[in-house]
């Protein structure tokens, strides 16, 4: 069924990110392919990432664990662990967060399988304590995870979890060892030990003024509903939060809040039609968007607009960071790899 709505996905952009961030870190580089991929349809990233050799995913829940069964074992990972009512699959892994989560997986009939740990180097999230270490004796542990809370920016605990992380390893065997994210793979090779796990890098998001060779991989369109002329002096939207300056033809384009193209671009995105900017005018509404089309006097209704979501340039116009602009993609979009 039509749709209105899509994201243009670019395949070579998301392959190049992944190659750059392997390049960049000096090491084998995994996939966060949780919250749907950040958005952008786990499966299809999941099916792309392994065809460029990626062979690390990690998501958050066994309910999304349950999405990848075509993966073969041992190449899927869950964040979050094993809580008290979930349900492991073979050749999945926990990263197991807890004592308690510890004393589950021991008890249960998959405890002779490998896991993953998390251990807790200052972030204060997920994760064991120094103290808490002595439980994991017995575990066969594949990866041994930590997660860095400030790599984005310079900050003293940068380092601090650098050095804790550096003193866990001499004290719990693991087949590898993971401390670096998207940003924390720009702090230096000293970061990647034998595994890094990029999430907003792969899919076009810059973590920190370093990472300027990532390229933009997502970008919404939508389609044209009406064109219509506005007089000079009348309101557009709700709360008439625009006044038109002179008169004017706008388009109103199938797509607002309720996609995620968030209300903090009210007059302050654009669209793009045949290189001509189309400016966003008063309120983003939950399903609407009205453009100023002076620039574009070729547009018809039905025609394709592009939305500017560089997700960079977006965060520093709205305040929102770039994570929640793009797994706030909604689901009415339709997906298009090309």
């Amino acid at each position: 069924m039509h749709s209105p709505l899509a994201l243009r996905l670019c395949k070579s952009a998301l392959a190049a990110n992944y190659h750059h961030l392997c390049t960049r870190s000096g090491t084998v580089a995994g996939a966060a392919i949780k919250a749907d991929a950040y958005g952008l349809g786990v499966q299809a990233v999941a099916r792309l990432l392994l065809a460029e050799g990626c062979r690390d995913f990690f998501v958050s829940t066994w309910r999304e664990a349950a999405e990848l069964g075509f993966l073969e074992p041992g190449l899927l990972s869950v964040l979050h662990g094993l809580g008290p009512d979930d349900e492991p699959r073979s050749g999945v892994r926990p990263v197991l967060v807890s004592p308690a989560q510890v004393a589950r997986w021991k008890a249960s009939s998959w405890a002779s399988e490998p896991c993953d740990v998390m251990v807790d180097t200052g972030m204060n999230r997920l994760g064991l304590g120094f103290a808490e270490l002595d439980c994991l004796d017995g575990l066969t542990i594949h990866t041994l995870h930590s997660h860095l809370a400030c790599a984005d920016e310079t900050h003293p605990l940068n380092q601090i979890q650098l050095n804790r992380f550096c003193e866990i390893r001499t004290a719990v065997s693991a087949g590898r060892y993971s401390l670096a994210n998207s940003a924390g793979i720009y702090l230096g090779r000293d970061y990647a030990f034998d595994l890094v796990r990029p999430g907003l890098a792969l899919y076009g998001g810059i973590p920190c003024p370093a990472a300027s060779e990532i390229e933009q991989v997502c970008t919404p369109r939508a389609q044209i509903i009406q064109l219509r002329r506005v007089e000079a002096g009348s309101g557009v939207g709700y709360n008439a939060t625009f006044t038109a300056p002179r008169d004017m033809t706008v388009a109103i384009i199938n797509i607002g809040y309720a996609d995620g193209y968030r209300r903090a671009f009210s007059s302050l995105g654009y669209a793009v039609f045949d290189a001509a900017d189309l400016p966003v005018i008063g309120r983003v509404s939950m399903d609407l968007v009205t453009l100023d089309a002076s620039a574009a006097p070729g547009l018809r209704e039905g025609d394709w607009v592009d939305l500017e979501f560089d997700l960079q340039q977006a965060a520093l116009q709205t305040g929102i960071s770039q994570y929640e602009l793009l797994t706030g993609l909604g689901r009415r979009f339709q997906r298009t790899w090309i």
